[in-house]
Parts: C-alpha cells; sequence; structure tokens
C-alpha cells in the first residue's frame, strides 16, 4: 500500500508540473502576443473589419512643342459587387447584365461567387457607370477611373507608344517616361461589421490620388501632321512596304517630326490590319478576314510586333550614298583629300579581284571631288576611302560616335551592325567608303550628319523637354549636354557648301526650294539579300546650308517602278521643307554659290 501512495503521488507531481509547464507556456505565449506581436494582429483585426477600394490616379498627359495635347485620359467606370451586401441577387444580376450588354449567366456567376470584392467590369463609359450608380442596388460599386486615350489616333503612334490595361506604359515615350507619367493611385478605406456589412455610423476614410506629370516633347503637331500625310501619300504612289521621315532640329538634337508608315490606331493598339489591306488587294468582292482569325497566339504576338516597330530607331539599313557625307568628313579632317583633287571614273573600280561598279554605267570620266561627291561617283569614294585606310576608317567611325547608341529617348534602339576589324581588307573598305556592307539606324544617320554640318559637335537626338505637374508648374527640364567635337569646325563648314552643291548642281537637285540654301545627298541602296531586287531610297537635307536650322530625312522602303534615291526621296524632303520653312521662321535668303578654290 506504501509503494503505491508513493507511486500516486509522483505521479500527481508530475501531472502539477506539467500543468504549471503548460500554464506558464501559455501565459508566456500570451505575454508575447500582447506585447510583441500586438501591432501584427491589431493590423489583421483591422484589416478584417475594413475593406479598401483603389482609386486610379490621372495619368499625365503628353503635349507638343506648342502645348497641344497628344495623349490624355477619359473617365470610364469599374463596376464591382460584394456579395455579403448584396439583398436581392436576381435584381442585381439583371440590372448588371441589362446595362453592361453582358451575357447573364456570366453576371451571375461573378454576383454569386462568395468574394470580398468581385469585379464585373472595367473600362465602361461614364454615362452606363452613372446610370448603375443611380440604381442605387445594395451591394453593387461604381468607382471611377481612367483610360488613355489618344485624340489623333495614328499620329506618331509608334512614337508616342502607349499603356495597357493596368494604365501602364508599355512602348514608345510612354514607357520610356513611365516614372513621370505614372501618378499615385488613392484609396477608400470602409469599415464593416464581422458579417462585412459597411458600417454606417463610421466615416469613409479617402486618400485622393495624385495625378502625373505632364511630358512636353519638342515634336511639332503641325510638323508631324504633315509628314505624316506626305509619307502616306508617297507609300501609296510608290507601292513602297513602308516610308520613315524624321525631321529634327540638328543644332540641339530636338525632333520635330517622326513618321513610320504605316501607322497604327493608339485607341486600338491590338487590333491588326485586315488582311486585305496588308496584301493591297484589289477584289471588292473577296471577304475581307482580320489577321486575328487565322493566326495562333504566338504570331498575332509577332505580327503586332511589327506593327509597334519604330523603324527610325528599332531597324538598321544600309544607307548606301548618303553615308558618303560621313566618309567625306573623315577624309577632309585627315587630310586625305582636297577639295581640288582630280579623279577618272571610267564606270568602275577594280579592287583585288571585284569589280566594283559606279551607278553611272559610262562613268563620270575626269572630275574633282568637289564633282565627285556632286555625282554621288563611288570610284571617287573608294579611292579616298583607300587613302584613309582601315584604321583611320575605324578610328574616325568610332570619333563621330557610330557605334555607340546615340541616346534618343525612345526604348529599343537597335546597335549598328559593322565587321570587325580584323576582318576587313580592301574590298570590305571600298564598299563601306559608299556605304554598303553595314548597317545603321536612320536615326544614327540623321544625328551623325547633324553633327557634321552643325559645326562640328555631336547632337543627342531627343523629344522630351520637359515635365510639368497638373497645375503646370515645371518640374524637371532635360537636359542632354554640350555636345562633344567630333569634327573641326573647318571641316564642317565645307562639308555644307560641299552638300549645299549636291542640291544646286548635282544629284540631290530634286530637293531644291526657290530662295533656300539647301544642303543634302541622295542614296540608293539594295537590301539583302540582293537577289531579290529590292531596294532601299533615302535622302539626307539640311537648311539654311551654312547655319542649319532643321535636318529632314526620308527612307522609302521597297519602293516599286522607279526606285532612286534623288528621283523619289529628295522631292519629299524638298515638299516637306518648301512647307515648314515659314511656319519655323526660316527666312528666304540669297542662294548659297559653291566657288571651287585653285
Amino acid at each position: 500500500m506504501g509503494k503505491n501512495k508513493t507511486y500516486h503521488k509522483k505521479k500527481m507531481l508530475v501531472v502539477f508540473l506539467c500543468a504549471v509547464c503548460m500554464i506558464l507556456g501559455l501565459l508566456g505565449r500570451l505575454c508575447y502576443l500582447m506585447v510583441f506581436d500586438a501591432k501584427y494582429y491589431q493590423q489583421k483585426a483591422q484589416e478584417l473589419h475594413e475593406r479598401e477600394r483603389e482609386i486610379k490616379a490621372a495619368r499625365g498627359e503628353i503635349v507638343d512643342a506648342n502645348g497641344t495635347v497628344l495623349a490624355t485620359n477619359r473617365t470610364v467606370c469599374t463596376i464591382s459587387v460584394i456579395h455579403s451586401q448584396i439583398e436581392n441577387v436576381e435584381e442585381v444580376v439583371a440590372a448588371l447584365s441589362s446595362a453592361l450588354e453582358m451575357d447573364e449567366e456570366e453576371v451571375r456567376k461573378r454576383v454569386e461567387k462568395v468574394s470580398s470584392m468581385e469585379r464585373i467590369r472595367t473600362n465602361v463609359d461614364k454615362e452606363t457607370g452613372d446610370k448603375i450608380r443611380d440604381l442605387e442596388l445594395p451591394g453593387v460599386k461604381v468607382d471611377e477611373d481612367f483610360k488613355r486615350y489618344y485624340p489623333y489616333q495614328e499620329l506618331a503612334s509608334k512614337v508616342l507608344g502607349f499603356t495597357g490595361g493596368d494604365n501602364q506604359g508599355i512602348v514608345g515615350l510612354e514607357v520610356k517616361y513611365e516614372e513621370y507619367l505614372k501618378g499615385i493611385n488613392g484609396r477608400i478605406l470602409t469599415t464593416t461589421d464581422a458579417r462585412g456589412m459597411e458600417l454606417e455610423a463610421v466615416a469613409e476614410n479617402r486618400v485622393e490620388p495624385i495625378p502625373g506629370h505632364t511630358l512636353q516633347i519638342s515634336l511639332d503637331y503641325n510638323i508631324q501632321t504633315y509628314a505624316q500625310q506626305t509619307a502616306e501619300k508617297v507609300m501609296e504612289e510608290k507601292q513602297a512596304d513602308q516610308v520613315e521621315i524624321l525631321l529634327m532640329n540638328p543644332q540641339n538634337g530636338e525632333i520635330l517630326a517622326m513618321v513610320n508608315v504605316p501607322e497604327f490606331n493608339l485607341n486600338a493598339p491590338f487590333t491588326l490590319p485586315t488582311e486585305g489591306e496588308l496584301e493591297k488587294e484589289n477584289e471588292s468582292s473577296k471577304r475581307r478576314t482580320t489577321e486575328q482569325e487565322r493566326m495562333t497566339a504566338e504570331e498575332k504576338q509577332d505580327a503586332l510586333n511589327q506593327m509597334w516597330r519604330n523603324g527610325c530607331i528599332n531597324d538598321t539599313y544600309e544607307p548606301g550614298s548618303t553615308f558618303k557625307i560621313i566618309t567625306a568628313a573623315a577624309c577632309l579632317e585627315e587630310g586625305a583629300v582636297h577639295l581640288d583633287d582630280t579623279f577618272s571614273c571610267p564606270g568602275y573600280r577594280v579592287v583585288e579581284d571585284r569589280k566594283i561598279r559606279c551607278h553611272k554605267t559610262g562613268g563620270h570620266g575626269t572630275e574633282t571631288f568637289v564633282q565627285g561627291i556632286q555625282n554621288s561617283c563611288n570610284p571617287v569614294f573608294i579611292d579616298i576611302g583607300q587613302r584613309l585606310g582601315v584604321d583611320h576608317f575605324y578610328r574616325y567611325f568610332e570619333q563621330f560616335q557610330m557605334m555607340e547608341p546615340t541616346g534618343v529617348d525612345l526604348p529599343g534602339e537597335a546597335s549598328t551592325i559593322m565587321h570587325q576589324k580584323e576582318n576587313v581588307g580592301l574590298v570590305e573598305l571600298a564598299t563601306m567608303s559608299f556605304g554598303q556592307s553595314f548597317q545603321v539606324t536612320p536615326i544614327q544617320m540623321a544625328a551623325t550628319v547633324s553633327s557634321l554640318i552643325n559645326g562640328g559637335k555631336r547632337v543627342t537626338p531627343h523629344l522630351g523637354v520637359r515635365v510639368c505637374d497638373f497645375k503646370g508648374e515645371e518640374v524637371k527640364k532635360f537636359g542632354y549636354g554640350n555636345g562633344e567635337r567630333i569634327v573641326s569646325e573647318e571641316t564642317s563648314k565645307i562639308m555644307q557648301r560641299l552638300l549645299e552643291s549636291v542640291v544646286s548642281e548635282g544629284s540631290g537637285k530634286n530637293a531644291y526650294v526657290e530662295g533656300y540654301a539647301v544642303g543634302g545627298k541622295t542614296a540608293t541602296s539594295q537590301t539583302l539579300p540582293r537577289s531579290a531586287n529590292k531596294y532601299i531610297s533615302s535622302f539626307i537635307g539640311f537648311a539654311p546650308a551654312d547655319d542649319p536650322q532643321v535636318l529632314g530625312m526620308c527612307v522609302i522602303d521597297n519602293p516599286k517602278g522607279i526606285y532612286y534615291g534623288g528621283t523619289i526621296a529628295a522631292p519629299v524632303i524638298g515638299n516637306i521643307f518648301e512647307s515648314i520653312f515659314p511656319y519655323l521662321g526660316i527666312e528666304k535668303e540669297q542662294e548659297m554659290q559653291y566657288t571651287r578654290e585653285g
């Protein structure tokens, strides 16, 4: 009996000690929760009784150089339901399916779903949203939102870019300047009871949204519109695949217009052109189906990416004879050629085992360097390229910063595609000297030529000028620095006179504008593969020749029929110049005449 009593006492003691340990542990845990984790559980309790709805901030506008609004917002509504607050499910389903023109079963599925808040539809027009709000249906919430809207639809579409469903920038300036444009969302905070019902006695906590900043760009609506109309006309007349036109201030790099036709509708950026439009069919009776109907999701995305591409910065091409501006400047700067040097052009030049032809089959005969650039004579540029040599050619290519991105404030700038220096022989040097066998972007050509004719200082092409808040006060002014000198002022002055003579006396005469001294250079280059017989026609021009204020570039991809740059691209820039000179305040002057020395 004694042993049993001792055993029971021990057993009771163990149980008692275990109980004490459990109580102490619970007390310790309770103290920890009340003292150290109090904030966490207070927040949890608050979240249980609070429901937060976001108020979208208005995205900042994009305006042109004169304040014309190119991208703005339209008020739309988001329709949602709170399941626990709905009193009559059938009434809500009937009302929403009718007002939103949605399938009744689809609405019912969302209305009956047990969740804290369920969205029925976004981007509902304000008029419809107001009608639903006026019904005062318990459990139905109508929140105002913003949808991006582009007043001019296709104008500068590949420059401005567009936003996605969450109003976030996807391409173009919209994504590049996202941090300034996006704004800060606000919120509405309501208190509920344990069943999720809003407590009417408790005031609603509202944090107002902060709208995004306004972005002002250098692009000019009037110049862009005229350039775009001109490009569309040329593309139609020449049945070209695409046409790019770029207009900029060569003194500071400000882009006045950037056209890439065909453009797309910024208010419907995910809609592809119809098959009939893509193939330019004339059979009006033939059924016109959209590309989406016969594409996989991957094929559709590829087609959209292609439609959104900005050819001026995303695509490279062989510049052809416009590159002779760069070769000439490098050779003049190095002293490899002088203005009165004479050359002989029999219509070709033999380099190693290759016979490289001039565009004039019969040749230009004896000509000076000045005449060589006026005539766009390949043998002349082959000769001066050989004089310059591979090492110096590459040195100037780098000095002119053609291997680096231009720094344009648009996403996706392509890089120059160039031979490795060690793989360049005399034949490669010969073809490169007149702009073949390597590729650059149109924006790179425009920026480099601007730098060579503006006095010799490299410019950064750009669109962004400044950012203002919603009150119109300047928040930030973008600076692009003082350009680094890449060529002497003397060489730059010579290039101005040489290129003016190309327009007044040579291959660029179709860009001549009466009363103005216009400089420029034409080009016609063949695309790869050569067997396809497709060409790119281009022209780069500027004025006034002795003090350039505007530079224009036109690139026509795969024109049908006559494809020479001097015939079809030069007059495009000439016509644009004639129209915009008075608008820009560039006055007529005595035509600048080039006089040969020696």
